[in-house]
């Protein structure tokens, strides 16, 4: 699955270093509430917990669904 376009010129669609919560790492869109936004990639590193399903990672988005969810979009993941 093709990431979102980024638009340099606005802040509609960015690069950011998360911990997503999901009980597997084999979708590639997660829904808004799954995905903690952290300052840096070692605060995401740092709040991931794989025992409670909380895995960092670097995404794109938010980004609207086609059914109107905001989704952010797997970039990869860091642990």
């Amino acid at each position: 699955m093709p990431l979102p376009t980024r638009d340099a010129q606005t802040n509609l669609v960015n690069e950011h270093y998360a911990v997503i919560y999901t009980p597997s790492k084999r979708r590639a869109r997660f829904p808004d509430n799954c995905v903690t936004v952290y300052a840096n990639d070692l605060e995401a590193i740092e709040a991931a917990d794989e025992a409670k399903h909380l895995y960092a990672a670097r995404v794109v988005g938010p980004s609207r669904s086609s059914e109107g969810f905001m989704l952010y979009y797997l970039a990869h993941w860091l642990t």
